[in-house]
Parts: structure tokens; C-alpha cells; sequence
């Protein structure tokens, strides 16, 4: 069971990412004049979004060896 959610969590954490790279294109494809103020948001939401996609699979990858089996020992 705990494999299913670990596959859940990596397409949840690639959809993150997609969607902090979509806010980032909306503001380069921008109309206005001065873009600086979206671009500058664009891109610390792309990183926050790579940021916190490493941590939820960090979190995941914990949770799937804390209950995991324990390997025998030979």
C-alpha cells in the first residue's frame, strides 16, 4: 500500500512543479510594460514549488522505510 501512495506523491509533487513553471510562463507572456513584478513571482514560485515537491518526497520516502519490513540480517 504504502508503494501506491509513494506513486501518488511523485505525480502530485511533477504536477506541483508544472503548475509553479505555468504561473512563471503567464508572467513572461505578459502584456504589460513592466513584467518585473510577475516574472520576480514566477520564479520564486517555481522554486518554492521545487522546494517543497523534494520535501514532500523526502517526507514519503521516511514514512516508506519507517514501515517497511525489517530486512533479515544473515
Amino acid at each position: 500500500m504504502i508503494g501506491m501512495l509513494q506513486i501518488i506523491t511523485y505525480l502530485l509533487c511533477v504536477y506541483l512543479v508544472f503548475k509553479g513553471f505555468e504561473i512563471l510562463q503567464i508572467a513572461l507572456m505578459s502584456a504589460r510594460e513592466n513584467r518585473v513584478g510577475g516574472i520576480t513571482i514566477g520564479v520564486l514560485l517555481l522554486i518554492v514549488s521545487v522546494i517543497a515537491a523534494y520535501y514532500f518526497v523526502f517526507a514519503i520516502n521516511l514514512q516508506a522505510h519507517a514501515s517497511a519490513p525489517p530486512t533479515p540480517t544473515p
